[in-house]
């Protein structure tokens, strides 16, 4: 029996994924340096620690960017990200969630901050029972620090709870923590390999949440 659900943010609820990565092209062309993306995707659903955009683009230069580069590059990305409405079925979900008596969490390696900050300005804070961010555990995913706290935090065994992600570090992260998986890729995780998850869908806007619960194992 499912009794909670625990969402990851980033390109699951919302996407910001792609401003990002926009955001980091726009100032790799404006240098003349390719972005490879198999090194970007490192990133998707974790951290900068497996690449770090400004280092290597650094690298490739020789010198550092300028600070006004740095500042310019942030204020794009939030130009982008204020731009995107909630991803296609999030808000049913959440609503059919509720009516149900199920507790929902988040589970994000982005800070606490940033998350919170979005669902404030969507107006969906207060659908969310837990929200755990980078700032909350040790290691953020693929390892399975984020899903535990998310579960310490919702008071749910984890054999009675559903991940839904939208990135391998993710999915890889909620099995991990013994949660069963629903994947649904982004435009930019649509080609990676999401294989690891027990369902996947083309967007949360083509099943009901009880017809989600039916197709898992």
């Amino acid at each position: 029996m499912i009794r909670a659900l625990i969402f990851d943010f980033d390109g699951l609820i919302l996407d910001t994924e792609g401003p990002i990565y926009v955001s980091w092209l726009e100032v790799y062309a404006a240098y003349g340096v390719a972005l490879p993306f198999e090194l970007w995707v490192k990133t998707v659903g974790s951290s900068n620690e497996a690449f770090h955009p400004q280092l290597y683009l650094e690298e490739q230069l020789g010198r550092k960017l300028p600070q006004e580069v740095i500042d310019r590059r942030v204020e794009r990305r939030v130009e982008l990200v204020l731009e995107q409405p909630l991803l296609p079925g999030v808000a049913g979900l959440i609503d059919s969630a509720r009516a149900a008596g199920m507790p929902i969490g988040v589970a994000s390696s982005s800070s606490r901050d940033w998350v919170s900050g979005h669902l404030e300005r969507l107006g969906i804070r207060d659908c969310f029972a837990c929200l755990c961010g980078r700032d909350d555990v040790e290691h953020v995913k693929p390892e399975p620090d984020l899903y535990l706290a998310a579960l310490n935090c919702l008071g749910v065994p984890a054999a009675e709870v559903v991940a839904i992600e939208d990135s391998p570090n993710g999915v890889i992260a909620a099995k991990r923590a013994g949660l069963r998986c629903v994947a649904v890729p982004n435009p930019l995780t649509a080609g990676l390999d999401l294989s690891g998850a027990d369902v996947r869908l083309r967007s949360l806007a083509d099943v009901t949440l009880s017809e989600l619960l039916q197709q898992l194992p």
